[in-house]
């Protein structure tokens, strides 16, 4: 992810990136040499930190988020035990609690209360907007639910 993220955010400056350490001395440095040079803004190398975060961060709709991704081993079994394969795979695990969320998919009618998808014949007669305003719902309910804690736990 080459890109940097800029937020601003009770008075303080956050720019998120992806890469490695030394990636991100760099950036400081630029940026505290531009600040410096276009603007004679003097600022304070040493008051800017350089924050480490997990590898398991993922982007949504302009947001930056943190889900854990477990390993788990899966075991395929083929030609009567002649051939056993192990695969590890990765496992999305969402903090959002199943139950509420397939509840609001399905008063925005994206599926049926069991949480299986509604027919797409139903999606036809549905304008880009209704589609986009239901899906806007939806996140909303997920940032309402999930913005009075970072440290919330299912």
């Amino acid at each position: 992810d080459p890109l940097m993220h800029y937020v601003r955010y009770q008075r303080k400056v956050i720019l998120a990136s992806k890469g490695t350490l030394l990636l991100k001395k760099k950036w400081k440095s630029y940026l505290v040499n531009f600040s410096q040079y276009f603007f004679s803004f003097w600022t304070q190398p040493q008051r800017i930190r350089l924050n480490q975060l997990t590898n398991s961060c993922f982007d949504f709709l302009g947001y930056r988020s943190n889900v854990p991704i477990n390993t788990f081993l899966v075991r395929n079994q083929m030609l009567e035990n002649f051939i056993l394969i192990d695969t590890r795979m990765k496992k999305f695990d969402t903090t959002a609690p199943g139950t509420p969320l397939i509840g609001s998919l399905a008063k925005a009618q994206f599926c049926t209360g069991s949480g299986h998808p509604i027919s797409k014949p139903i999606w036809t007669d549905l304008s880009d907007w209704d589609i986009l305003d239901r899906f806007g719902r939806i996140c909303r309910n997920l940032f309402h639910y999930h913005s009075g804690s970072s440290k919330k736990q299912t």
